[in-house]
């Protein structure tokens, strides 16, 4: 028997069949010639009956992905039959929920049905990763962060990337970050500051005023002590695995490290080694997760959406795992001394120079930066697109998101945004000092020889940002 769903279903199950149907074809999983399912098995499958089936088709139809072929099925369309060229975007595995990549990609189609655009998922976007697939011709865009870009940069690879025309219409400090020498490399596409995220219902359990720009470090440190319950929450938990949330505390006490007369890094009595000393006593304050069992970076989030946790900091990427649950939560600027900074993360597409299909190459990238593509990444996700009409759009909602009601808080703290070279050091120094800063902060190092060894990390042979 044919199995109906109720209204209030139907829409979420068709635009999950067509969003899986879709982003098959996208990623390759369905190949050109391939037929999918029958309308009864996808009617079956998706809980839809078979005329709702035949409305979602109609959508692929109209995006020129499929054809239907009467008293066969449908079949994946060939791009080669249509004179189109395929473009290989090489993306990381988060971007789907970072920014919707498979929705935009679908209205790129709609808009140039002359260019497939073939998504590859890759396992990180370092330039290691990178390099070969660009050497080879075989990604003709890449999505890197900035971290990434630094390494193209101080491996001498920024000249596998095409020279970007910079828009006025994107925040130019984005732009900024992608630029050397007066050339763009990287064209900014969607970026986020890292905030407090918190649970509104366990402040208002205890009384506890929420979190606001004023809140210290200290202050932090009190209500998480009181949130936290043994046996049941966890206050707060800022585990320092990452050079990103690291570059917090670094960057408000300690403002830049500084070098030595062979340009090594200084530390022994600086203003940085004390931020690291606070950092460490800061880390001890903060209470254990419970037992050895919990993996705080898979399942924080897991636990801030059942309850199990709440403060945390975290980008607006990071959000979209919230948007389709119910809890009542909100964001507000990280802690600070009484200068507040907060740690800019950026993304961006890339043009391999070595593309065979450089004009579709750009022609995709610009749409993906352009007012439409923006405004969707706006509108369907918590991200934040680099068009700052976008990123500050204001109109009625048109989808179901569970968005904080402080999302307009990335305006309200531009003036604090940092990037981690702010802080006087290169990504490769910075991702050899990170791995002594664990072990410090972890207490398997003593000062004296954390000191030594940081001291002893060999400089860049270029000048120091």
């Amino acid at each position: 028997m044919e199995r109906r769903p109720s209204r209030k279903l139907f829409r979420p199950r068709l635009d999950e069949m067509v969003t899986s149907i879709r982003n098959n074809i996208i990623t390759g999983t369905l190949e050109p010639d391939q037929y999918l399912p029958s309308e009864k098995q996808l009617a079956e499958q998706y809980g839809l009956s078979v005329q709702s089936v035949r409305k979602g088709l109609d959508l692929l139809v109209g995006e020129q992905l499929i054809v239907k072929i009467p008293k066969v099925g449908s079949k994946v369309v060939d791009p080669a039959e249509k004179g189109a060229v395929t473009i290989r975007l090489g993306y990381p595995p988060t971007l789907p929920d970072d920014a919707d990549i498979h929705r935009l990609i679908a209205m790129f189609h709609r808009e140039h049905p002359n260019i497939r655009v073939q998504a590859v998922p890759l396992g990180n976007t370092s330039y290691e990763q990178y390099k070969p697939y660009l050497d080879s011709g075989m990604l003709d865009v890449i999505i890197t962060n900035y971290s990434s870009y630094l390494q193209f940069s101080e491996n001498g690879g920024l000249g596998d990337l095409d020279v970007l025309e910079r828009q006025d219409e994107l925040y130019p400090f984005l732009s900024d970050a992608f630029t050397e020498n007066g050339q763009l490399r990287v064209q900014p596409f969607v970026f986020s500051p890292l905030v407090l995220c918190y649970n509104r219902a366990h402040f208002a359990q205890l009384g506890l005023q929420e979190p606001n720009s004023s809140w210290s470090w200290q202050r932090l440190i009190e209500c998480a002590e009181a949130l936290d319950i043994p046996n049941e929450r966890v206050g707060f938990r800022c585990y320092f695995s990452t050079p990103n949330r690291a570059s917090i505390l670094l960057m408000q006490r300690g403002k830049a490290f500084e070098r030595g007369d062979v340009g090594r890094i200084k530390l022994s009595g600086t203003p940085m080694m004390e931020a690291i000393r606070y950092s460490r006593q800061f880390y001890e304050h903060i209470p254990s997760l419970p037992n050895s069992l919990m993996d705080w970076e898979a399942q924080k989030i897991h636990m801030f959406r059942q309850g199990k946790l709440s403060i945390v900091i975290l980008s607006y990427f990071i959000l979209n795992h919230l948007r389709d649950c119910d809890l009542d939560y909100d964001i507000a600027p990280v802690p600070h001394f009484g200068d507040a900074l907060t740690v800019l993360l950026v993304i961006g597409l890339a043009v391999n120079r070595h593309s065979k299909n450089k004009e579709g190459a750009r022609k995709l990238v610009d749409f993906m930066v352009s007012a439409k593509a923006q405004l969707a990444i706006r509108q369907n996700t918590c991200s934040l697109p680099a068009r700052v009409t976008a990123a500050e759009w204001s109109g009625p909602e048109v989808a179901a998101i569970n968005r904080p009601s402080r999302f307009s808080l990335f305006r309200e703290i531009i003036p604090s945004y940092r990037l981690f070279t702010d802080l006087n050091v290169r990504e490769s120094e910075y991702r050899e000092l990170f791995d002594e800063l664990r072990l410090y902060w972890a207490g398997l190092e003593n000062e004296e020889t954390f000191c030594s060894r940081v001291e002893a990390i060999t400089p860049m042979l270029s000048s120091t940002p």
